[in-house]
């Protein structure tokens, strides 16, 4: 079974984009969580369309954690007890 993959909107000079993007790395999470710069259109597109606000921000499939705390938190649950949702 292969888990869902979770969508991390972010911008590349936006420090707590990078504290995303580098939980990410750190727990080897890059075969669970597509990167989508917002600085392109269709990215930027697709997470105003989810209702966001603010970078970073991750799409579970059900909701939108915007913000680094919010999104390392939801990671956390993903690192720590394996849960996509």
């Amino acid at each position: 079974m292969t888990s869902p993959v979770l969508v991390l909107f972010h911008r590349i000079a936006d420090p707590p984009s990078a504290v995303a993007r580098r939980y990410v790395v750190d727990y080897a999470l890059e075969d669970r969580v597509r990167f989508r710069n917002v600085a392109f259109a269709e990215a930027e597109t697709a997470w105003r369309e989810l209702g966001g606000q603010l970078t970073p921000a991750l799409w579970d499939g059900v909701h939108l954690h915007q913000g680094a705390e919010a999104v390392v938190a939801r990671l956390q649950a993903v690192v720590n007890l394996g849960r996509d949702a």
